[in-house]
């Protein structure tokens, strides 16, 4: 390999539209709520409050894209996190 040689990548999502901020903060916030879950003193709504945003952003990202397997995934997530964070407060 030459050492002059160099490498570009192209991204294939659009780059500072909407979905790609709301991409980003998602993806910061289920960061934030895996560390929350890690931590035993942090008590477990804050991971589901955080998570159930994080995941509600990516099937709007989902939803934009038109991406069946993200639908799928963050739309199960988004239910699922829904019904524990209600079942938390009820």
């Amino acid at each position: 390999m030459e050492k002059d040689q160099t490498y570009t990548i192209e991204t294939q999502t659009p780059l500072y539209t909407l979905d790609w901020y709301v991409k980003w903060l998602s993806s910061i916030i289920v960061l934030a709520a895996v560390l929350c879950r890690s931590v035993e003193e942090v008590p477990k709504i804050y991971d589901m409050v955080l998570s159930l945003f994080g995941t509600a952003g990516w099937l709007w990202v989902g939803l934009i894209w038109n991406d069946r397997a993200l639908i799928l995934l963050n739309g199960v997530l988004v239910f699922v996190l829904a019904l524990g964070v209600a079942r938390y407060f009820l």
